[in-house]
């Protein structure tokens, strides 16, 4: 898919279709007014006429219309003027997503007006934010080996943005747009693969493939290496699984290298820690069989992660940033961790395994440790951790915990801009109570209530040494049902995050 922008008169323009938007109750836009009275006022009539639905997304597409160059013209509701705002703007593109995906016009052309934006927000806003959506609705899984089944080529290869002017911030918000499409396509795809092909192994292939295409540094641990630095807590998890763990580092070096004391190459890294179980039976605390085959959904965190280092790399992004991932199945093998158990982490604390099925805590704990060594400006870990947050959230923002309430500030406002919401959970010093062991320095769980914030507390005993915040994905890094399948975010939220931290500067 291409990406243009272009400087041009809509009705003028040759198209095999042209996309314009209307707001239920407001005069058209210049751009939309424009096509209207080429028409002979062919688009006011059909919405006086209620023919076209005032819910944001709603479409009628018309053929031939009189006056206009484009072979076809594709009406877009807005929706209703006084409840304009991100999300109807969002969810009309959404819609022209999904129409531009499904058909058979070659190119199409989407009449962008500055002057019918949500409040606050302005043309390099909508233009990534667009060319993000647009990209992502052309998304479609195929399953490796199996029987293609969109045979048909249907979609728009070529999409022009039209707008009153351009220039190269413009040009540069676009494809970034794009980029972030690439990413959450990356994320997907590894989210949908099955387990028996998204192994540890494999997530180390794709990084490394992708540090090669992209010259940024990927390290890969094994178990020996691991062993040796006293990974106790990760290799517990590991302990079952016949595939091989691996533990994954990348380094974008996106900054202009500045000398600290001593003349020293100086650096705090953004980093992210992503979890990556790529199969999550619960291990000897099994889990229930329904729906365990979307357990392969549980490396969601690390296909974030290893994501939005291909988002950052495509955009060459101005930003030192850092990606660990811990990757490992959890499985009930002969020598799996038992309940009971007792093991050293890398930081030296000791944690009483009461749980197996409270696996994610225990890899990323360890991350966390080794995350100390790269001195980072912050540390932000992304997992599908618990179904206790789905509990208390539902399915429709992220769950966000953090020892920093600046770094929780920013991420929250990232998420509005990317229209990937979080809301924040309490980290309170009273739930460290819950996590209290007989035979440890903790426990893994913290018991029946308040699950999604004693895992939090858990992680957090090992995030002391710098700014730290936690997402739990659980229960939106995928659908199930009928839109079954990985959705990609937080990643949006990430890159937003990146986005701005990098045009402030800021480590």
């Amino acid at each position: 898919m291409e990406f243009t922008i272009k400087v041009v008169s809509p009705e003028k323009l040759q198209t095999g279709l042209l996309v314009v938007g209307v707001l239920t109750g407001a005069p058209l836009s210049p751009s939309s007014r424009a096509v209207d009275e080429a028409s002979q006022g062919g688009l006011s009539k059909l919405v006086s006429k209620g023919e076209l639905d005032d819910k944001a997304g709603s479409t009628v597409l018309l053929h031939g219309l009189a006056g206009v160059a484009a072979e076809r013209v594709l009406l877009v509701s807005f929706g209703k003027a006084g409840a304009f705002g991100d999300r109807p703007w969002r969810d009309a593109f959404a819609a022209i997503g999904g129409a531009l995906a499904a058909t058979v016009a070659k190119d199409a052309a989407i009449v962008l007006d500055e002057t019918a934006l949500p409040s606050g927000r302005d043309a390099a806003w909508a233009l990534r934010q667009a060319g993000r959506i647009v990209a992502d609705g052309a998304y479609r899984f195929e399953s490796p080996g199996a029987e293609k089944k969109h045979k048909k080529k249907h979609g728009a290869a070529k999409i022009a943005f039209i707008l009153s002017n351009t220039g190269e911030a413009l040009e540069e918000a676009l494809r970034q747009g794009r980029a972030i499409a690439e990413g959450m396509a990356l994320a997907k795809d590894l989210g949908n693969l099955g387990a028996n092909v998204c192994t540890p192994a494999y997530l180390a292939d794709i990084a490394r493939g992708l540090g090669k295409q992209y010259k940024f540094e990927v390290d890969v641990l094994e178990r020996d290496d691991m062993e040796k630095l006293g990974m106790g807590a990760f290799l517990a998890v590991a302990h079952g699984a016949r595939q091989s763990p691996r533990f994954i580092v990348m380094h974008h070096r996106g900054e202009k290298p500045y000398k600290g004391k001593g003349g020293k190459p100086k650096s705090h890294p953004v980093t992210l820690i992503g979890k990556g179980i790529t199969f999550d039976s619960g291990g000897i605390s099994l889990k229930p069989g329904a729906e365990m085959d979307e357990m392969k959904y549980d490396m969601c965190g690390a296909a974030s992660v290893i994501g939005v280092f291909k988002t950052i790399a495509a955009m060459a992004l101005p930003l030192d940033v850092t990606g660990i991932v811990p990757a490992t199945e959890n499985m009930p093998g002969g020598n799996a961790s038992r309940p009971g158990d007792v093991v050293r982490s890398l930081s030296g604390q000791t944690i009483e395994i009461l749980n197996t099925d409270a696996e994610g805590r225990l890899i990323l704990c360890d991350a966390l440790t080794y995350a100390e060594r790269f001195k980072p400006g912050c540390v932000i870990d992304i997992a599908t951790l618990t179904g206790a947050c789905v509990v208390a959230l539902g399915k429709i923002p992220s769950g966000l915990l953090a020892n920093d309430d600046e770094l929780a500030e920013e991420l929250t406002q990232r998420g509005m801009d990317a229209g990937d919401r979080v809301w924040r959970l309490p980290l309170w010093e009273e739930y460290q109570d819950l996590l209290k062991s007989h035979f440890a320095d903790m426990a893994n769980i913290g018991g029946r209530f308040g699950g999604a914030i004693t895992a939090a507390a858990f992680l957090s005993r090992f995030a002391k040494a710098y700014k730290w915040a936690h997402l739990d994905i659980a229960g939106t890094a995928w659908l199930s049902g009928d839109a079954k399948g990985a959705t990609g975010r937080p990643l949006p939220l990430l890159a937003e995050f990146l986005l701005a931290r990098a045009s402030k500067g800021k480590h």
